[in-house]
């Protein structure tokens, strides 16, 4: 029979080892990122890499202007934005202003479910569905575009929008929404005139979230966006994103340490750099509004 303290005490080493693995693993990763990176940089001028707006590292003539590629990642998930913040704000204030319990309990984890599905049927959807039926709208409309993978992402990003935005509305106080009711205000009034400004800390923290998930987003556009890096925030058309890229180059073709091979490297930083302060944005965020009622 083992003992309890020493049982107790295996556990907390087991989850303090678990722990640490996941904060080496993520300083592993940086650090082969910053070691390429440094490499890539002592032949590629970092001003032309911020301020060249050509993208083009696989063909003869050279170019390393990043700036091509996050025009197509901003693209795709400006309009995935247009998609997932409304509708998921909207739901959020159904399900926990309007809705009673029971249809909360089967509505919200019905949403959610989309957040299950394989990013790679997503991708298909995109390509094979959403951008023929706006080939009947638009005429013009490209077989690659961004504005089907953007759509498609939306809907993807929903169920973080809606769950985060949920949680936070209801961790308003119900004295706030009582005394609301009390001074005549009508339900629609407290739910966007008092609870939405409450809760609102969380809510663009859900927002931040969902912005960070677009961007890294990759399979998506890799299917449906096309592989053509442009300077253009033109939605008809083919573009590239920063992730694209990086998995166009990973499939093999480009030998392993070239300058070519240690672009992916360079495109990984930079987004790795935009994906964190966007992450430490929304930390910041949900703390601030986790303390507003403690």
């Amino acid at each position: 029979m083992f003992n309890k303290r020493v049982v107790e005490k295996l556990i907390e080493v087991i989850l303090l080892l678990a722990a640490l693995l996941s904060v080496f693993t993520t300083v592993g990763i940086v650090l082969v990122l910053l070691f390429q990176t440094y490499e890539f940089f002592a032949v590629v001028r970092i001003r032309d890499f911020l301020f060249d707006t050509q993208w083009t590292p696989l063909f003869a003539e050279k170019h390393f202007g990043i700036i091509s590629l996050f025009c197509g990642t901003f693209l795709t998930t400006f309009i995935s934005m247009l998609i997932a913040l409304p509708i998921g704000l909207i739901g959020a204030i159904y399900i926990s202003e309007y809705s009673n319990e029971k249809t909360r309990k089967i509505l919200k984890p019905s949403i959610e479910i989309l957040a299950a599905v394989p990013t790679v049927v997503y991708g298909y959807f995109a390509l094979l569905v959403i951008t023929p039926f706006l080939q009947k709208i638009i005429p013009n409309l490209s077989g690659f575009n961004a504005i089907s993978p953007g759509i498609v992402m939306g809907i993807m990003i929903i169920p973080i929008v809606l769950s985060m935005s949920e949680d936070s509305l209801r961790s308003v106080p119900i004295s706030i929404r009582e005394s609301s009711f009390a001074l005549g205000a009508s339900k629609f009034q407290t739910s966007f005139k008092i609870v939405l400004p409450a809760a609102l800390s969380g809510v663009a923290a859900s927002f931040i979230l969902g912005i960070s998930r677009a961007i890294g987003e990759t399979m998506v556009v890799a299917i449906a966006a096309g592989q053509q890096s442009r300077f253009t925030l033109n939605p008809l058309i083919p573009i590239e994103t920063v992730t694209a890229y990086i998995v166009q180059v990973s499939l093999g073709d480009t030998p392993t340490g070239t300058l070519e091979f240690k672009t992916i490297f360079a495109a990984g930083m930079s987004l790795f750099v935009v994906t964190f302060f966007l992450n430490i944005l929304s930390y910041y965020l949900k703390k601030k509004f986790r303390y507003v009622y403690e």
